[in-house]
């Protein structure tokens, strides 16, 4: 199995050490030609209209859409895969679900907490100008902080308002090769 990392912002290395240590073949993807062998791809953080703008350009969620390719999108990437954004619709809508960009605070506001993650269980998420899910329209829930949700799984397709790539923990990265 080979999976993608999206790489135009973010914590591309930090992702890619991951899939790497858990035995996955990694390509880093800048153009369409490099989702050819790829079996998902994950969408780290950094600035959500940035990287849409980029995809758009250069035709990756183009690409996507019409593979069918599973995304996990962390922080930034969950901004792109969402169906609404801040009542717009999201540059990848994969996932039924609303956002609101920096939803829990500017960078000041960032913050760590322990979660609980259906199928991961205690995990330390990193929230830094973390997007907030404003409702789910359809998938399931995965993981809730003060009561809204934070981790969500649309069939083949994760998002997560946090960054699971900080301390190195590999579980998250392998519920979402589960299930591709």
């Amino acid at each position: 199995m080979e999976v993608g990392v999206l790489d135009i912002q973010g914590d591309v290395s930090e992702h890619t050490s991951i899939l790497e240590d858990i035995g996955v073949r990694v390509k880093r993807i800048r153009r369409v030609a490099d989702l050819e062998t790829i079996s998902g791809i994950v969408i780290p953080g950094g600035e959500s209209t940035v990287i849409g703008s980029i995809m758009l350009q250069r035709g990756i969620s183009k690409s996507i859409l019409e593979r069918n390719i599973p995304v996990m999108g962390t922080c930034a990437g969950l901004i792109l895969i969402s169906k609404s954004v801040e009542g717009k619709p999201g540059a990848l809508p994969l996932l039924d679900i609303s956002i609101k960009r920096n939803g829990y605070g500017s960078q000041r506001e960032s913050f760590e907490t322990d979660l609980t993650i259906k199928g991961v269980g205690k995990f330390r998420g990193v929230f830094i100008r973390a997007p907030k899910i404003i409702r789910v329209k359809s998938g399931e829930v995965l993981s809730s902080y003060d009561g809204e949700a934070v981790m969500v799984s649309g069939g083949k397709h994760l998002g997560l308002t946090f960054h699971p790539e900080i301390y190195g923990d590999p579980r998250i990265h392998k519920l979402f090769l589960d299930g591709l």
